[in-house]
């Protein structure tokens, strides 16, 4: 299994206006899919006051998805998914995502979103929707739990956020456009 870290950097170019539907450009997709991220695990959430950074759009774990939502004053929020499996029984062992949690217990409270998760300084809500395992969270002077739970409430796939499946690629002759035909010649305009 593999796993990438993510040096956060303030000043991060954002990809969406405040208070905008959060998208993903053909760019981001494109990235994706060359670190081996299945489109089927590209989601995005709505959470006010925060903005995706497109600079943070990368994989997690083999497959995965994760990136940052980051607010105008600095705070930031991890935003991951992958394939799995979430229960009652996994949520006080399994660690959040933050490593400065790793150590501290974590305690569990199952609601009608999902799993809302805190330990030590952080929390974070977890969602499952089919094999797909949605994690959202942070430091919790950095955002009420209430956000937490409406924006996990908004996920999505990001190909349902405005932005156009993944485009095909060249080599498939599927993606050519059928000859149009029955239409008068150039400059015929009968």
């Amino acid at each position: 299994m593999r796993r990438v870290g993510l040096l956060v950097i303030p000043g991060f170019a954002l990809l969406s206006g405040c208070g905008a539907a959060v998208t993903l450009g053909p760019a981001q997709f494109d990235t994706l899919r060359s670190q081996g991220v299945s489109p089927d695990l590209v989601y995005v959430v709505d959470l006010p006051g925060y903005e995706l950074a497109k600079e943070s759009v990368s994989v997690y774990n083999d497959e995965g998805f994760q990136t940052y939502y980051i607010s105008a004053e600095g705070r930031q929020l991890w935003f991951g998914v992958d394939r799995g499996a979430f229960s009652d029984a996994l949520c006080q062992v399994r660690p959040l995502h933050d490593a400065e949690a790793l150590d501290a217990p974590v305690s569990c409270e199952r609601d009608d979103v999902g799993w809302y998760r805190t330990s030590g300084e952080h929390h974070e809500y977890v969602a499952m929707e089919d094999d797909h395992v949605l994690r959202l969270g942070g430091l919790r002077e950095d955002v009420e739990r209430v956000a937490l739970k409406e924006a996990m409430a908004s996920a999505r796939h990001a190909f349902h956020a405005g932005t156009p499946s993944a485009p095909a690629t060249p080599a498939d002759p599927s993606s050519a456009p059928a000859p149009r035909t029955g239409l008068p010649p150039p400059g015929d305009a009968r």
